[in-house]
């Protein structure tokens, strides 16, 4: 049989109120009450329930995080800044990963919330997941939900601007910018907005290709080889994922180009991993830390009943100058 909290108080020779207090670290216990306390429960095997101790104290410090793949560099960054963040500041993490399945998010989101975790935060596409009228405290990383859900996000309008740009300046005459799926709402789709916009004030004709998943790069392939195809004149691409982009320089020099002379890439996300296998990319490095840090506090905040003054916030990007876009 498990022993339980009066057990502990016979061992350690107190009341089981206060190793109650002890375990919930409420009221003034003194040092030598407390070391007696876990010398017992060490002395008899005892652990702690945790709903049990959720219950009492209405809150579980467990936060839910669904990711569409870790596998994916940033995904996998993100998680690991919001799992050390968490820890911290007193909570654990429970991990789910949809790979990118729509079904799988629903039940990852219901599996949430009967584990009766404080909060969520989602880093996936709201495809039916989250009832709009459901109080419950969510943050969104670079998605949009519902209107009450805060959104975290690099300000993709001035990475689509600064990657865009740096083509032009690189001498880039035919640039074509690769994207994801543009029928999701996302603030991701400010990149093609700004490389648009770009395009447009230099003269130049916009055109993007569109990726069903860009989390697919098998797939995906078929777009690529379509854009060349169709497109054989092309010096510039700006791709919206790291893994796109190398993805298609791969595949660029395969047909012959010679990169950066006949074709210049450019990036998105700038992981620590990617500048670290591909140092020669050009991308632009989305500030994870920062995102995974105010979606955190924010999360903590909307659990302690806090309003926020703003529903999105962002953080400024910058450029990682490799050799993609030459000297």
């Amino acid at each position: 049989m498990k022993p339980k909290i009066q057990d502990v108080a016979k061992v350690a020779g107190v009341s089981p109120t206060t190793v109650s207090r002890v375990l919930n670290d409420r009221g003034y216990i003194s040092s030598k009450t407390k070391e007696k306390v876990f010398e017992a429960m060490k002395e008899i095997n005892y652990v702690p329930n945790d709903l049990a101790r959720s219950l009492y104290n209405k809150r579980s410090y467990l936060i839910g995080v669904i990711v569409p793949s870790t596998s994916n560099p940033f995904f996998g960054e993100l998680v690991a800044y919001i799992e050390n963040i968490c820890d911290e500041r007193g909570y654990k993490v429970l991990l789910c990963n949809s790979l990118h399945e729509a079904d799988k998010e629903k039940k990852y989101w219901e599996m949430l919330r009967r584990n009766q975790v404080d909060g969520v935060i989602v880093v996936t596409y709201n495809r039916g997941l989250i009832d709009k009228k459901q109080q419950f405290p969510a943050v969104a990383i670079d998605h949009y939900l519902a209107e009450n859900i805060h959104v975290v996000s690099s300000d993709n309008f001035q990475g689509g601007e600064m990657a865009s740009r740096e083509l032009i300046k690189a001498g880039c005459k035919k640039i074509i910018h690769i994207n994801g799926d543009a029928s999701l709402e996302t603030p991701a789709n400010n990149r093609q907005y700004a490389y648009e916009k770009v395009m447009q004030e230099a003269g130049r004709t916009a055109e993007t290709y569109h990726i069903p998943d860009v989390a697919f790069l098998e797939s995906n392939i078929d777009i690529i080889k379509q854009l060349f195809k169709e497109r054989p004149d092309v010096d510039g691409i700006f791709a919206s994922d790291d893994l796109l982009a190398v993805r298609t320089m791969q595949y660029a020099e395969s047909l012959g180009y010679r990169v950066p002379q006949d074709l210049k890439i450019i990036g998105y996300d700038g992981t620590c991993l990617i500048r670290s296998i591909y140092p020669k990319l050009t991308t632009i490095i989305q500030p994870t830390y920062q995102i995974a840090e105010n979606a955190v506090e924010t999360l903590i905040q909307e659990i302690d009943g806090k309003t926020h003054d703003t529903k999105e916030k962002t953080f400024p990007v910058s450029l990682w100058k490799g050799e993609t876009t030459g000297e």
